[in-house]
């Protein structure tokens, strides 16, 4: 049994089991569209939940599953995704999704980690997974969910949801790995109910008659915050691609009432630099929930322009699943606030049940206004990492979690990130926040994305670098990009090599991965010192 920080709650624990509130909405909304693909509805609220009952039956008669054993999804998103994830929350077992996007041989590493004995994917990974049965020890089977051996699993008895602590493992997360080897972040019952009651209190409200697509992967983020909207009895949505497609996504929102999102920034970003948005209708979006990673300034901005107030904001960590601080949907209705401006550049304020600070290096809290790494702890940050002692000693200290963010609260409480403290540059003996130049960067009309790393100096310790992707038809010289600079911050600051790229490389969530804008910095000063 996984015991979360600070457990005083023990014994029967069953109403935490997010299975339970599944089997308890679909009495009175059993008629309800529970999940849906594309424009057709795949299962009503009944039919999911006698679905999830009869394949957690199969789970525990056919493949042998006990309580608390680990069962991995490498699944792209569909209309079983949810199911399946249930049915093991049914049974009593903990769920290790990972993003479809992975390599078989990284996939390879977090089943071997995970200890997952069993494995559903979808038919255009199962082959690859199956192959490596044998060199996984604890792996028995890999199930294609388009076989008759899942159809079988379907058709097995149904049990009743199994009774869990809320200190038990629901979800074994894993982090993008883009320092190394990915951590599995354990998610327990109470986070899961924690993250989904904080929805509700600082995000948006949610009703059976509300809609939630997901183009973003499931494994992630839209993942987590899809269970909040399946505990009120709403419909959620895949797009029949499986994935995120402008014209797609444009189309859904036409046609589903109420319609949430999860969205990547980067995912933001397409949207509104599309063409076709000018022409869309909208009127059925709620709210697009962003996260996940930065969201600039001007880009938010010109959301808010394109598409109205109908944003929210959240700031999480896979060890705090999406719940830190955030920015509701109902702050960015408040264009009449004197400080709307400065409020929507901010990560938000501390949610309801989670305490931030921002400290040294010592742990000791820092004065408003002054920068240090931000901590939290609360219900939802996870007890710790999966079989990771070396990881969970330095990252959880005293019952908290050290995020590795870099930030500052002002006077109302609105929390800033500067940058990951891996990302910060140290030039001359000064602190640079990359976040702060790439904020200004994107002030110009031809830049689309950009991102801002430190190379080594042997004089300064650093110098800074930008990496700039230009918009479609658009240019831009050193030479502007610098004026732009001198005019916002100063000098110092200002970057010394601009590299012009037509796209940045991102990880499978969307974040842009400065690791390898480094190596690529490296690559280009030794082919100049070459020539």
């Amino acid at each position: 049994m996984v015991k979360a920080h600070d457990t005083s709650l023990e014994g029967d624990g069953v109403v935490m089991n997010q299975a339970k509130v599944l089997e308890t909405i679909a009495k009175p909304y059993g008629a309800r569209p529970a999940i849906s693909v594309g424009t057709e509805v795949y299962l009503t609220y009944r039919q999911m939940a006698d679905k999830v009952a009869c394949l957690a039956g199969g789970m525990q008669a056919q493949l042998g599953l006990q309580i608390g054993d680990r069962v991995a999804l490498a699944m792209k998103n569909c209309g079983d995704y949810y199911p399946i994830e249930y049915a093991c929350w049914h049974a009593g077992l903990a769920s290790v999704p990972m993003n479809a996007k992975l390599h078989p041989r990284e996939m390879a590493y977090i089943l071997e980690n995970s200890g997952a004995r069993v494995c559903f994917a979808t038919p255009d990974l199962a082959a690859e997974l199956t192959a490596l049965i044998d060199e996984i020890e604890t792996l028995e089977e890999v199930v294609d969910i388009t076989t008759e051996r899942f159809d079988g699993l379907l058709a097995a008895a149904p049990i009743a949801v199994q009774s869990v602590e809320p200190s038990d493992l629901a979800w074994l997360f894993y982090t993008s790995g883009t320092t190394g080897r990915p951590k599995g972040a354990m998610i327990t019952h109470r986070n899961m109910m924690s993250c989904t009651m904080n929805y509700y209190a600082d995000i948006d409200q949610v009703t059976p008659y509300d809609t939630m697509i997901h183009p973003a992967p499931l494994s992630h983020g839209a993942g987590i915050y899809g269970v909040a909207f399946i505990a009120k009895g709403a419909n959620n949505v895949v797009p029949a691609s499986g994935g995120f497609e402008v014209t797609e996504t444009l189309d859904l929102i036409a046609h589903w009432p109420s319609c949430s999102f999860f969205f990547a920034p980067t995912m933001v970003t397409r949207l509104i630099s599309a063409p076709q948005i000018h022409d869309a209708d909208t009127r059925n979006l709620r709210t697009i929930v962003y996260g996940g990673a930065p969201m600039y300034y001007e880009d938010t901005r010109r959301a808010l322009d394109i598409l109205g107030p109908k944003l929210a904001q959240v700031y999480g960590q896979g060890e705090a699943p999406m719940t830190i601080t955030g920015l509701s949907r109902r702050i960015f209705e408040e264009t009449e606030n004197p400080d709307y401006e400065k409020i929507i550049a901010t990560t938000g304020l501390a949610r309801t049940d989670v305490e931030v600070r921002v400290v040294d290096a010592d742990g000791t809290e820092l004065p408003i206004g002054e920068t240090g790494e931000v901590i939290c702890r609360g219900d939802v940050v996870t007890p710790g990492y999966w079989r990771n002692p070396e990881a969970n000693a330095k990252t959880f200290r005293d019952g908290w979690l050290w995020t590795g963010d870099v930030g500052s609260f002002d006077a109302d409480g609105y929390l800033t990130l500067k940058d990951r403290s891996k990302d910060m540059i140290i030039s001359g003996g000064t602190n640079i926040y990359p976040r702060e130049i790439e904020e200004v960067l994107l002030r110009h009309d031809a830049v689309l994305e950009c991102a801002v790393i430190g190379r080594p100096h042997a004089d300064w310790g650093e110098e800074v670098v930008a990496f700039i992707s230009l918009r479609p038809g658009h240019k831009v010289s050193p030479a502007e990009l610098d004026q732009l600079c001198l005019e916002n911050i100063a000098r110092f600051k200002r970057p010394k090599a601009y590299h012009f790229q037509a796209n940045l490389p991102k990880n499978n969530y969307g974040k842009i991965l400065k690791t390898e804008l480094r190596q690529v910095d490296q690559e280009i000063l030794a082919k100049s010192a070459a020539d």
